[in-house]
């Protein structure tokens, strides 16, 4: 069984997350504030949680991911991946789909992720 959670942005992995490498005392301590943060209330799509729960933050991390993916906000994408992985443990992968106005995103509990490996094709005519 692998401790790696991985992050696909249309079918390409583009962050993995170690599990059996320990958080920095600061990153740890970003994930609490974050945590604080969201306790206080976020919002999903249209609709305003003033209580949210570990699922529904898990959403909105994972929202802000792909939006931090998209804009190319490493650092960002690098905080919310740790997020989802700390948070939720038997997260495997996190699956996104760029749509027309958005993405799909789907958190997978129960697929290992398989590393993703570049192949080089030579003299190709």
């Amino acid at each position: 069984m692998s401790n790696i959670m991985a992050v696909l942005l249309d079918g390409i992995a583009q962050l993995e997350y170690d599990r059996d490498r320990a958080l920095a005392k600061d990153q740890a301590q970003y994930l609490e504030s974050m945590d604080t943060k969201m306790a206080a209330g976020i919002t999903l799509g249209d609709k305003a949680i003033t209580t949210p729960d570990t699922s529904q933050c898990a959403q909105f991390v994972a929202q802000n991911l792909a939006h931090a993916l998209k804009n190319n906000n490493g650092s960002m994408a690098v905080a919310l991946t740790s997020w989802l992985a700390t948070r939720l443990p038997e997260l495997k992968q996190v699956k996104m789909l760029e749509a027309e106005g958005g993405f799909n995103i789907e958190l997978v509990f129960d697929e290992e992720y398989n590393n993703q490996v570049a192949v080089q094709f030579d003299n190709l005519h």
